[in-house]
């Protein structure tokens, strides 16, 4: 499905089918023996989000190696391990306030442990984050600090939104980006995306993001190619066209110029500190391996 301008979604359609589908991997990653990640409420959320092939992943009725995709949940595994610890480092140098930008199924403030004073704000589609909400509150799972949810679209004016809600830009925030520069976002609205948290953001703020680098091959033909795979097993989401191809700027060497201090990773890295093995990933700049994993802090504004 073509994207547009102003196109919207819920978690069965469009962009928003990537959302469960990264949660139903966390899933089964959270079913393997000795597993790095341990997400309990991502099988609830998927299997409510009304796409049945993904809910069958996440309950375990088929796995991924029976679609010779076994990859995928080691995959999104390391990935969320990386995440996982970056929240709580920035709360223990005495940040208060984080910000988890387009956060889908995101369940870090349900399962991370926080310090009291913390203040969690979480930004996407209004009808995402309402989902989300409600089908947690269902369940008896409650948010472990205060949270305030932000419902709007990252292409509109979410900085508004955010301070309406009560963030305070004078002080240091911790900022999640996690899968969203890897071309889900045009060009111009993932420069201004970097320009509105620069400007949001005291010194002392910290960062944690995946990006695809410039110039770096789109991941919209491997999306399409699993579709393809996993349509004779029962998808029916439609997960083609949903990244877009316009020039962007290099998110590290953007928040370099622009007063962040970065460090960067590979995927290699992550499978290493995670202690997984790659196994039939693609390391290589040419498959999962193009994408990039970074750390910033605020150095001056």
């Amino acid at each position: 499905m073509a994207r547009t301008e102003n196109d919207t979604w819920d978690l069965a359609t469009s962009v928003g089918a990537t959302a469960t589908m990264v949660a139903a991997a966390r899933a089964a990653a959270s079913r393997q023996p000795n597993p790095i990640i341990n997400d309990p409420y991502a099988a609830p959320l998927v299997c409510a989000a009304g796409v049945e092939f993904f809910a069958r992943l996440a309950r375990g009725d088929i796995e991924y190696s029976d679609l010779g995709s076994a990859w995928i949940a080691d995959f999104f595994a390391v990935r969320a391990h990386f995440f996982d610890q970056f929240f709580p480092d920035a709360m223990a140098a005495g940040i208060q306030q984080a910000v988890i930008v387009g956060s889908g199924l995101d369940s870090r403030i349900y399962r991370l442990a926080w310090p009291a004073e913390a203040v969690v704000y979480e930004i996407d589609q209004p009808a995402v984050l309402e989902f989300k909400t409600s089908t947690l509150a269902e369940i008896g799972a409650s948010p472990l600090a205060e949270l305030r949810t932000v419902g709007t679209d990252l292409r509109q004016d979410w900085p508004a939104a955010l301070r309406e809600a009560g963030f305070d830009s004078s002080s240091p925030s911790a900022w999640m980006l996690e899968g969203l520069m890897i071309g889900y976002l045009p060009g111009d609205a993932q420069n201004r995306m970097l320009d509105d948290i620069t400007a949001l953001s005291a010194q002392g703020s910290r960062l944690v993001a995946d990006h695809l680098p410039r110039g770096a091959q789109s991941i919209g033909a491997l999306m399409e190619e699993l579709a393809g795979a996993w349509r004779q097993y029962g998808l029916d989401a439609d997960l083609s066209g949903l990244t877009y191809t316009h020039e962007r700027n290099d998110a590290d060497n953007y928040l370099q110029t622009h007063g962040w201090a970065t460090t960067s990773r590979e995927l290699s890295d992550l499978l290493q500190a995670a202690g997984v093995p790659a196994g039939d990933m693609d390391t290589s700049s040419n498959g999962q391996g193009a994408i990039r994993y970074l750390l910033a802090a605020r150095t001056a504004r």
